[in-house]
Order: C-alpha cells, then sequence, then structure tokens
C-alpha cells in the first residue's frame, strides 16, 4: 500500500521534506552531530565531500574519508528533531519514493552520535570519552510508538522505585546500543554505562537559575542508582531516541560522548573545542574497520 503525500512528504524536486536529501546523498554510514558547525569540523578531515546542503539546521555532508563512504548529518537538539532525522534517514533506504511502498529488503545503516555530555559519576572525568552502552529516555517521544517488545522492564522498574518518578512525568525507559558498534569503538580511552536523555537542559536536567524544579535532588538519585552494576554515567538530549528509533527501524547505533563538565564534581573542560577534536579523529579511525 502506497504512503500517503501527507505522511511522507517530499519537495518539489524528490527530495525528503526536512532533510532535503534523495537517497544518493546518503552514505550507508552516518555520523550524526547535534551542532550544524561540527559537520565541517569532521568533513575537513575527508579526502573529498561530494555532497552537502543545508535546510534549517540540518546540514548534511557526505564524502570520503581514506576511501570509506561516510555520511555527517546534524541534528540540532533534542528528541524531537531525532524524530525526524531518524524517521527521514531511514525513509531514504527503506522507502522507494517513486512508488511510495516500503522496500522488501531492509537496509541497516550504522548511525554513530558524536556529541558533548556532561559526566554524573565522579569516576567519569572531564576530558575523557564515554560510550553509552545503553539510553534512558526521559523525554516521552518513544511512547509514541510500539516499544513494548524493546524495554528492559526489571531496570526501569528499579530505576522509577530508586527515584521515585513522579507519575506526572513521562515513565523513563531504557533502550541498548549496538553491541557490535560498541565492541569495535571501545578502548582503553572510553568509559560506558547508561546515558540519561533529557527532554530539555535547565530544570529536566536539575539546573536552577530562577525556578524551581520539581526533584531538587534527581541528580543525586541519578548518581546513587545502580542496577546489576549499571550506572547512570551522563546527561544529554539524544541518545536514547537514537537507540529507541534505531532498534525499531532495523539500525545500528551508537553514541560517544566527549565528558566536558562533570556535574558531581563541578568541573568543566578548559579545551571543549580540542577534546571534541581528539573524539571525531577517534570516531573516523575506528570507522574504517566497518564492513
Amino acid at each position: 500500500m502506497a504512503i500517503k503525500e501527507s505522511e511522507l512528504i517530499l519537495n518539489p524536486d524528490g527530495s525528503v521534506y526536512h532533510l532535503n536529501l534523495k537517497p544518493e546523498h546518503i552514505a550507508h554510514t552516518i555520523i550524526l552531530v547535534g551542532d550544524q558547525d561540527r559537520v565541517s569540523k569532521i568533513t575537513k578531515h575527508f579526502d573529498s565531500v561530494e555532497y552537502s546542503i543545508q535546510k534549517r539546521e540540518f546540514k548534511t555532508e557526505t564524502g570520503l574519508y581514506k576511501g570509506k563512504r561516510i555520511s555527517v548529518v546534524s541534528t540540532g537538539i533534542g528528541c524531537d528533531n531525532i524524530d525526524i532525522v531518524l524517521n527521514e534517514l531511514d525513509a531514504l533506504v527503506n522507502i522507494d519514493f517513486e512508488t511510495r511502498t516500503i522496500k522488501k529488503e531492509i537496509t541497516s545503516l550504522n548511525i554513530i552520535r558524536v556529541g558533548t555530555s556532561g559526566s554524573l559519576q565522579k569516576e567519569v572525568p572531564v576530558d575523557s570519552f564515554a560510550i553509552s552502552a545503553y539510553g534512558l529516555d526521559f523525554s516521552g517521544m518513544l511512547h509514541f510508538y510500539n516499544i513494548e517488545n524493546f524495554r528492559h522492564k526489571a531496570f526501569e522498574s528499579a530505576f522509577v522505585e530508586h527515584t521515585q518518578w513522579n507519575s506526572n512525568k513521562s515513565l523513563p525507559v531504557l533502550f541498548t546500543n549496538s553491541k557490535t558498534l560498541e565492541a569495535l569503538f571501545t578502548s582503553e580511552e572510553t568509559s560506558s554505562g547508561v546515558t540519561a536523555t533529557a527532554s530539555g537542559f535547565y530544570g529536566p536536567q536539575g539546573r536552577v537559575l530562577r525556578l524551581s524544579i520539581q526533584d531538587e535532588d534527581l541528580n543525586d538519585k541519578l548518581h546513587s542508582f545502580s542496577f546489576e552494576g549499571l550506572k547512570v554515567v551522563n546527561f544529554e538530549m539524544e541518545t536514547a531516541a537514537i537507540y529507541g528509533l534505531s532498534a525499531l527501524l532495523g539500525h545500528n547505533a551508537l553514541s560517544l560522548n566527549a565528558i566536558i563538565a562533570n556535574r558531581a564534581t563541578g568541573e568543566f573542560s578548559r579545551d571543549p573545542g580540542q577534546l571534541v577534536e581528539r573524539l571525531i579523529t577517534y570516531t573516523l579511525n575506528r570507522i574504517l574497520n566497518l564492513k
């Protein structure tokens, strides 16, 4: 059955609505970044760039790095944007735009997030790299999809009980990364754990400026929570949505975090730009081992 024009929206040139991309414009290995300016900071390392386009906060460049075809896509901030980017990237490889039908053979993309984050544990220091073994979603976006077969309910129940999670908030849900990608990117330079994905930067991450927040002790509860050896190591705003949608759509996903702040110690990186540059080169060189 053909997908309606109101559901799969294409631009007059045949490109997908928000990303402004056609299927031939993307590689099957994709690096996601939040900041559109970070796209060129990655592709400056490429041997060549074959395609570049930007619409709103969504900037894409595709090219070759040491012979490996890679696309770099900026998502902007937050799970709502991830919902757009992941669904449209999937549409580019798994929906025939001419017939508006799902292809018989589904393509799995390798999706690797390169981002910055704040650590919640003293043992995950500023200026280190953290791999998100799991993404714990606080945003509620994933509840709009059929996620029951992908959840980790024992972890979720233990977390809700430990934090005395307010019932007016969306129920937290946990999704795993691609263990194949995790093994490829793990080294002595990385630590790993659960990444909490918040729906905002201030109140949802426990920051107080002029507004009081519902749970002033949330970060302390995150810091002290442990389930079968798993700890929540960092806070950010995209990872769980990437993991959840990738699991549902059949893609391989991994989130790599440059730890620029430590909420437990109050420290902030003295040179976050250099730290991100280190993570970029680390990521690109590991990608070369992808088949």
